[in-house]
């Protein structure tokens, strides 16, 4: 009964492709397997190649605007080559916008850990402001499998979890292809994403049932073909460096 919703919810908005979602288990269940911890290689530093775009190359955020007060500066905290998360001052969101875009991202939980499931490190990557790679301190921390890192949040729990310790560095490439509309404003085409975590692929070309959101699974809404890529705000000073896009389209 509930994937024949799925696919009637899905008919609705105009996809006309099968979503990959899993309904065998609800959003969020604590009840669904974790994924298997696979232990990543050293970490590697990845120099941006010659056609990307370098959003964060750690001296500033001149590149970078808040998400939440429209046309003010980002207000985090840049030192050491690093961006860090200051609780209260909410998200913040690229200048530039964009759609099919690789995205490669570097990211550290809070040493000592603090707090455990959903608590712990907690922040996330949004492509296009709506389509969220999670991004949790998911060393020996235990949480509901769509919402560990490297989730695609409340959609697809990662193949394998190959998170590395807190305090040490981690890497995310990602390759989006977003959503595309046909001229009335129906989705004629979900987003797809592949997502590699400290260079185990753990995201296999997925296609989204919609933006990705807490206890809900919103259908498409047609929106714009280029938009920031937005890093969230979930009150822990999660750290950023090296963040760069390539175009696709």
């Amino acid at each position: 009964m509930l994937a024949a919703r799925v696919a009637i919810l899905l008919t609705a908005t105009g996809i006309s492709v099968r979503a990959q979602v899993s309904t065998k288990w609800p959003q969020h269940s604590t009840e669904r397997p974790q994924p298997p911890v696979v232990t990543p290689g050293p970490f590697a530093a990845t120099a941006p190649p010659s056609d990307a775009i370098v959003l964060f190359d750690g001296r500033s955020l001149t590149n970078w605007t808040s998400a939440d007060h429209v046309g003010q500066p980002a207000k985090w905290k840049v030192a050491d080559g690093y961006v860090e998360v200051v609780a209260g001052t909410g998200g913040i969101e690229s200048k530039q916008g964009f759609g099919d875009v690789q995205l490669h991202i570097e990211w550290r939980a809070p040493t000592p850990p603090n707090g455990e499931s959903q608590e712990r490190g907690n922040s996330g990557v949004f492509l296009m402001g709506r389509y969220e790679v999670q991004v949790l301190d998911s060393y020996h921390n235990i949480t509901y499998a769509d919402g560990q890192a490297a989730a695609i949040y409340g959609q697809f729990p990662p193949l394998v979890n190959a998170s590395r310790p807190p305090g040490e560095w981690q890497t995310y490439d990602v390759v989006f292809h977003r959503p595309r509309f046909d001229a009335s404003g129906a989705a004629v085409k979900p987003a797809r994403m592949t997502v590699l975590h400290n260079g185990v692929l753990v995201q296999d070309d997925v296609e989204l049932s919609g933006p990705t959101a807490h206890q809900s699974r919103p259908p498409y809404a047609k929106h714009a073909d280029a938009l920031p890529i937005v890093l969230q705000d979930h009150g822990d000073p999660v750290r950023f460096r090296s963040i760069w896009v390539r175009k696709l389209e």
